[in-house]
């Protein structure tokens, strides 16, 4: 792969819209509960991205994890606050995350063709177009 090499892939609209940013993956579900809501900084205490903050970025991760309550209220205040997530790719919605990306206007995808999770790295770009089933990833190195 080379710097600028673009790759773009089939996906599966959760909820609708379309944004551009910077790629953070996390190995590991989320908690939008423990992600502080002034800086969008993860602080969940030994989570992959602990200390990193998903404002503003093209979020990549397994799963949602938490109650409804905490889940929903998590996202809830990053949005009020301006520090959500731009858009979300995920690989195994639940209902929850599902139920407050819609509400909170946040693009969510899924079932990204499979190539998608060997190529694409924290820092490349990415357009989400859940409208059209696509995303476009932009390669940084």
């Amino acid at each position: 792969m080379t710097e600028g090499q673009v790759f773009e892939m089939k996906c599966h609209k959760i909820a609708g819209g379309k944004a551009a940013g910077e790629v953070l993956v996390s190995a590991d579900d989320i908690c939008f509960y423990l992600v502080e809501p002034q800086s969008g900084r993860v602080i969940e205490k030994g989570h992959s991205l602990e200390g990193r903050s998903v404002a503003g970025k093209v979020l990549v991760f397994p799963s949602g994890k938490g109650s409804s309550v905490v889940q929903a209220d998590g996202l809830y205040q990053l949005t009020m606050k301006g520090t959500a997530p731009k858009a979300m790719i995920i690989e195994h919605p639940e209902t929850v995350l599902v139920a407050s990306a819609i509400i909170m206007n946040v693009p969510l995808v899924d079932r990204v063709e499979r190539d998608f999770y060997k190529t694409v790295m924290d820092g490349d770009h990415i357009e989400v177009n859940a409208d059209e089933s696509t995303v476009t990833i932009t390669k940084t190195l």
